[in-house]
Formats: C-alpha cells, structure tokens, sequence
C-alpha cells in the first residue's frame, strides 16, 4: 500500500515524525510512505532542524509555498498536490491537523477519488473567525478515516453527523514527547546556555492570529509575561511573525 502525507508546517512536521518512525519500523514492505511539503513553514528554526532532529525522512516533494493570502496559498497548493498525486497515485492521502497545506491536500485527494486519513481529526473552537476552524472543519468532512486524539474530539464528530471512520487514537503529541524526552535531556544544551535550572522557568508561545494580530491583546500578552518575568525566568520563542508584529 503506498500513502502520501502531506505536512507543510511546524506542527504537522512533529506529528509526522511519530506516524512515519511507526510506519519505517513496524510495516516495512507494507506501506510505502511518499511525504510531500507544501513549504507552508520554510525556514531553518521551523522546517529543516525538525526534519533532522526528529529523524523525519526527507520530503520526495516541495512545492515552496509560503506566501499569499489564505485563498491564493491555498489554491497553489492545491494545484501542486494535485499534480503530485496523479505523479503518485496512491492508495491512500494522509494529513494533520487543520493549516491550509491539510485542506489542500484534503481536497485535492477527494477531487482525485484518493481517500483521506486525517490525524487529529474532531477538534474544534466553535470559532468560524479562526483559518484553522475552517479547514479542520472541511478536512474532516472529506476524511474517510478519522483519527481522534481524545473523546471529546470524537464527540465534536458525533454532533456534526459524523460516526463512520471514527477512531480514538489518543495524541501523537504526546507520543512524540515521551519518545524524544530522553534524547533532549542527553543533548540539549538550552538550560545551560540560558542559564536556567530544570522546572524553574516558564515556557510561552503566541502565535495565533486573534492574539497577534490585535494590538492591544498583544500588549495584553507581552505585559502579563513581563509582570511573570519579575518571578519567573520567562522563555518565549518567537515565532517569525510574532516577531514581526512585536
């Protein structure tokens, strides 16, 4: 059986290093996994040093894609994912989470009759204004297989009509912290070069575009972590455009 997974950003890259080490280690001449990077995330810190320290296989396929708004990205992604697949024709189009490369390729496997396997499937904010809502949304309606990280996940699926395919898988999230835990604590040298000691610290991230992109929330944000920080060593890992708007 072969699969492509398409993963264009950060977060998708982690998952796919859990999916793709299992699919190597566990069904070797069983499933032939073809990955496609829509370059949706492209530089270094947020792509390459993934792919490198979580041993993920490097990309058959890199469409380069990572400008546009939401409508125009999209659709070149679409259109590239299309070409691709006829390249490929698998079995099977495997995606993650809920960012445009997952939408794209969702849809252009359900154009193409491919069927789709879409992992972290059921989530939802009940906020329409969020991108990613939208395409969680659309993702799972042409998905024929659903894979849950928890209940509440499955039940979201339940309410919107939705039982066929359905599987509690539980998170991969999780899966990838617990396999890669040992090889941080053994290689990392972050504390040290920070000067900060285990679990005396906090961790903080934003990028979500309802927090960025209002001024005044991201104000709100950035004058808690400082009042934090008078406590608390405060370590807060910019995304590029956090940064940007910063």
């Amino acid at each position: 059986m072969k699969i492509v997974t398409v993963v264009g950003a950060r977060q998708q890259f982690i998952k796919a290093a859990a999916v793709s080490r299992a699919i190597r280690d566990d069904y070797v001449g069983q499933i032939d996994e073809v990955l496609l990077h829509t370059g949706q995330h492209y530089d270094d810190d947020m792509s390459k040093v993934i792919f490198e320290e979580l041993d993920i296989p490097r990309p058959k396929y890199n469409l380069e894609i990572s400008v546009g708004q939401h409508g125009a990205m999209t659709s070149r992604m679409l259109e590239g994912v299309e070409h691709d697949l006829l390249q490929e024709k698998p079995d099977w189009l495997l995606i993650y989470g809920d960012t445009n490369s997952t939408l794209a390729g969702a849809l252009a496997a359900a154009k193409l009759h491919i069927p789709v396997a879409h992992v972290e499937a059921g989530l939802r904010s009940f906020n329409m204004r969020m991108p990613e809502e939208v395409n969680r949304i659309l993702a799972d309606r042409l998905s024929s297989l659903l894979f849950c990280p928890t209940e509440t996940a499955i039940n979201n699926l339940k309410a919107e009509g939705g039982s066929r395919g359905v599987h509690n898988v539980g998170d991969v999230m999780y899966d990838v912290a617990l396999y890669y835990r040992g090889r941080a604590q053994q290689n990392s040298t972050v504390l040290q070069t920070l000067g900060l000691m285990p679990g005396a610290f906090a961790l903080a991230t934003c990028h979500r575009a309802e927090n960025t992109d209002d001024p005044q929330r991201l104000s709100s944000i950035l004058s808690a972590l400082a009042d934090i920080a008078t406590q608390l060593p405060v370590v807060f890992p910019l995304h590029p455009r956090t940064r940007k708007l910063i």
